[in-house]
């Protein structure tokens, strides 16, 4: 054989080699029956032949072929090979997951309760999940509004930060703390030491109080009741003794007669000692001579 055959073969062979080789890395089976699906979409969002295609997280083919759909303007249509065992049921979808990354790959969501499947060559639904990627693209807007505020707020915070009041304040507020921890130490003091005295004491109250409470059960109240009505009783009869004047002591309260008398004879008794103290001879004179005229008889 000649030499020039032999490179040839070992070229044929080389590039056979690098065709398989390159197609075992991008996932195609070469030699494994597959069945062909299409999924129609209105934004691929960056998928890219090779892609791998998913279900319930588990590889079940790639995207083999993109094309863009000149019959219906606005769509994609994507192949995709699947294992030839894999079933797609009816109403089914795919969808294209971008991960942080940005990288794409398609997960088919299965309708699982339907009965009725889709055959080789069918055209499925799809949409696009741009999952985190998505979020932040929709809360980008809200952030760039939301900017100018922030900044505002930073700017108060920084003329706030030095304002000479709040190293002022911060003081004050290490002072209270200071205060606040003497206050808990005396505190903690009052209930290790001074409570249990207190409780102590307490302890003594009550059950003086309870001894108190067991003399007054033995008080004889309905006793104590009736003398304290036998008493009113009397006061309520000299009451009527007072207020009748069929006695003195009621006449001298009601009778103005008596009072008035008895009145007059104060005053002349009043009257008399007067005299007395002014002419002591008009009456002790009388009074001595006689005793001593009987005494001279004597």
């Amino acid at each position: 054989m000649k030499k020039e055959v032999k490179i040839g073969f070992i070229g044929i062979a080389a590039i056979a080699l690098l065709f398989f080789g390159i197609n075992y890395l991008k996932g195609v089976r070469m030699f494994q029956a597959s069945s062909y699906y299409y999924v129609e979409f209105t934004d691929i969002n960056g998928l890219a032949v090779s892609s791998p295609v998913f279900a319930s997280g588990y590889k079940i083919g790639l995207v083999r072929d993109i094309q863009y759909n000149h019959a219906n303007p606005g769509h994609v249509v994507v192949e995709v090979e699947l294992d030839n065992d894999m079933k797609i049921p009816t109403q089914s979808q795919g969808e294209l997951v971008t991960d942080m990354l940005g990288t794409v790959k398609m997960n088919l969501i299965l309708n699982l309760g339907s009965k009725e499947f889709y055959l080789p060559g069918d055209t499925l639904p799809g949409k696009v999940n741009n999952g985190l990627m998505g979020v932040a693209e929709g809360i980008m807007p809200k952030v760039e509004q939301l900017m100018p505020k922030m900044d505002s707020i930073l700017h108060s915070l920084n003329q706030l930060l030095a304002n000479p009041a709040l190293s002022a304040t911060l003081e004050n507020t290490e002072k209270l703390t200071a205060n606040l921890n003497v206050t808990t130490r005396q505190l903690n003091q009052l209930m290790q030491n001074d409570l249990p005295l207190l409780t102590n004491r307490m302890v003594t109250i009550a059950e003086n109080v309870t001894v108190i409470s067991e003399n007054l059960k033995g008080i004889d109240y309905a006793g104590t009741m009736q003398k304290i009505d036998s008493t009113l009783y009397n006061v309520q009869t000299l009451t009527n003794k007072l207020n009748n004047k069929d006695n003195t002591v009621g006449l001298l309260f009601n009778d103005p007669t008596l009072y008035n008398n008895l009145s007059a004879t104060t005053a002349n008794a009043a009257s008399l000692l007067e005299d007395l103290k002014a002419h002591p001879k008009r009456y002790v004179h009388f009074s001595l001579f006689g005793r001593k005229d009987k005494t001279e008889k004597w």
